[in-house]
């Protein structure tokens, strides 16, 4: 709202200007001012950016956005103002003692109160209204927006075929990181008991010692536990055969720290969008148990008839990496289901994982 104020004074003083010079250079500047204020709602007001508009349709837009907002922001402040003045002088006089009692006449009724408890509750009030105003201008620039500048047919089209190439592309890179992980498990772990397996029966069946005999036993139990999480990782039996409830109670009881999940959808999702739950939960739980120093972690999954929403949240230590190499691989794989990703991990935690995906 702050922003807003200037770009509204710009506005209502280009608008003025451009009725007497008219042409090509100011529709395309008129353009110029509305792009920028779509773009203040784009980065302050979560409201998807449009291409700007020129013309008199532009210039309407910027005349009334700039009266919503010089008009608003002045009452929105004005009144934190004023909620900020009372709270300090009832505050200091209920504090310092030097409150006086204040008689209060309306019709039929006479009331008498105390300075320091009007200023407090007239504050109290005044900021509840600014707020409150607050939230009711920031829904009147988002409709003004649509109205007067709307997405255009061809910046849709392009702005889908962006998405498109950039989820085409995630996608890849989501399959390469998977392909070399699978490698490294295989190597790093599967490989190597192998290898280890091999030897100790080679030596058991020179030296027909019994203790070799068990080691090589006991190898090879380790060797199918290695691979039985292997092929979980990559990807479970249970999604299929048992649903979603089953797999993401695997991935909690696989969990060294405590997991709760909470989860009634009314029916199953699709195939491709329970995949996607199932390794984001998965991550957020292995992420929050080797690096966040977590001691209790939450999922829930809650499905409507729009969308179904999926959020991993633990009580550690935060400061999660949204651009790491698991969140970033999550966050193309969303994407390429027309979902969002969030990650919400302030330094000291809680940590939160929110993706969104639309079920239509």
């Amino acid at each position: 709202m702050a922003a807003g104020v200037p770009t509204g004074l710009a506005g209502l003083g280009w608008v003025c200007v451009s009725w007497a010079v008219g042409g090509e250079r100011a529709r395309r500047a008129t353009a110029a001012l509305v792009g920028l204020e779509r773009l203040r709602l784009a980065s302050w007001y979560d409201h998807h950016r449009a291409g700007g508009a020129g013309g008199r349709g532009g210039r309407a837009y910027l005349l009334l956005r700039g009266a919503l907002g010089v008009l608003g922001g002045y009452l929105v402040f004005a009144g934190m103002f004023l909620a900020v003045l009372l709270l300090y002088g009832g505050a200091g006089q209920l504090v310092s003692g030097e409150a006086h009692p204040i008689p209060l006449r309306l019709p039929g009724v006479r009331v008498t109160g105390d300075s320091s408890v009007y200023g407090i509750v007239l504050g109290l009030t005044a900021l509840a209204l600014s707020v409150g105003w607050g939230a009711v201008l920031v829904g009147l620039e988002r409709r003004l927006a649509d109205r007067f500048a709307p997405f255009g047919r061809d910046e849709v089209m392009r702005g889908r075929i962006a998405e498109l190439t950039a989820s085409r592309s995630g996608i890849v890179r989501a399959v390469d990181d998977e392909r070399r992980r699978i490698e490294r498990d295989l190597h790093d772990g599967v490989q190597q008991r192998g290898v280890t397996l091999a030897m100790l029966l080679g030596r058991a069946r020179h030296a027909a010692e019994p203790a070799l005999i068990d080691e090589a036993y006991a190898e090879a139990r380790r060797l199918l536990d290695e691979l039985r999480d292997v092929a979980w990782r990559i990807y479970p039996a249970e999604l299929d055969s048992r649903g979603l409830r089953a797999a993401l109670d695997e991935v909690a009881h696989r969990s060294a720290v405590p997991v709760t999940v909470v989860h009634d959808p009314p029916g199953r999702l699709a195939p491709e969008q329970e995949t996607c739950v199932y390794f984001v939960v998965r991550e957020a739980v292995t992420n929050a148990n080797k690096h966040a120093g977590a001691g209790a972690i939450l999922v829930g999954l809650r499905v409507t008839e729009e969308e179904a929403t999926v959020t991993v949240s633990d009580d550690g230590r935060g400061g999660a990496d949204p651009d790491g190499g698991g969140l970033a691989g999550l966050a193309r794989r969303v994407r390429a289901l027309d979902g969002t990703f969030a990650v919400d991990s302030p330094p000291g935690g809680p940590t939160t994982v929110t993706v969104r995906l639309p079920c239509a």
